[in-house]
């Protein structure tokens, strides 16, 4: 199944300054950027050909690419002056590098890749800097096996705040962490058939205007997660990220782990 990443925004949250080009899905995590994370874990299970939205600071992806070096994270025997490799990463993997606007919405990203996505009756999405475990198969199974024409995974609200329940008087009743409320924030990775660029105007979004339309249609389905799930939006986030990594705590790279 193809993988769509959206991987053309400012990032804003996760720059240094103005001299700092870098887009989101390139900060580092560990040896390698997070979409080469999110990559990894699509290609764990099977899904290997991918179409890269780009758009801001797209030299930066397209230069990782065309520069890759395997033996930064894999094992190898240096024999004569050269690297034999004992194992790949990307060796089986296709992706096509399309440019999508450096302002687009991610909805009118998706739209101008649509060509590159004739004849998939199902594809996969995601912003390609949100990390995760979830069980991909379970994913995509659920969504198979259904009629709806999108699918988010949802998780827990991942706020540390408060909700202060509060009487007309101003007295508090309760105080609830909002991670235990029962509401759900979009997770970011999608199951998505061709019924959603139906949904989508010139210059829309896919969440807003796709999936919104698709659930007054009652034609979008949900897979809620509460396991492992890690957005990097801030600076903060991705540090802790890197620092799980540097220590060998990386949930998400299920492709590490050794079986039980």
């Amino acid at each position: 199944m193809k993988v769509v990443l959206f991987c053309g925004g400012y990032g804003m949250r996760m720059r240094n300054g103005a001299a700092d080009d870098v887009p989101k899905p390139m900060a580092m995590v560990g040896p390698r950027p997070l979409i080469w994370h999110v990559m990894r874990y699509y290609a764990h299970f099977g899904h290997t050909e991918f179409i890269l939205c780009l758009g801001y600071g797209a030299h930066h992806i397209k230069k990782f690419f065309l520069d890759y070096e395997e033996t930064t994270s894999n094992d190898f025997v240096l024999r004569d002056g050269k690297a034999e490799l004992l194992s790949t990463d990307i060796a089986d993997w296709t992706i096509t590098f399309v440019q999508t606007g450096i302002e687009s919405a991610i909805g009118e990203r998706l739209r101008r890749v649509r060509e590159h996505l004739d004849g998939e009756e199902m594809f996969l999405a995601n912003y390609a800097d949100v990390l995760t475990d979830a069980p991909l198969p379970d994913m995509i199974d659920k969504f198979r096996n259904s009629d709806a024409g999108a699918q988010m995974m949802v998780v827990p609200p991942q706020s540390s705040f408060h909700c202060v329940e509060m009487g007309t008087d101003g007295m508090v009743g309760a105080i609830t962490a909002v991670s235990e409320m029962p509401l759900w924030e979009n997770g970011g990775y999608f199951v998505l058939r061709q019924e959603v660029f139906d949904h989508i105007p010139e210059g829309g979004d896919l969440v807003a205007d796709g999936c919104g339309e698709l659930a007054k249609r009652g034609r979008l389905s949900a897979f809620p997660y509460r396991g492992f799930w890690q957005p990097t939006d801030t600076v903060k986030e991705r540090t802790m990220l890197d620092d799980g990594y540097t220590h060998g705590v990386k949930p998400w790279a299920l492709w590490d782990q050794v079986p039980a």
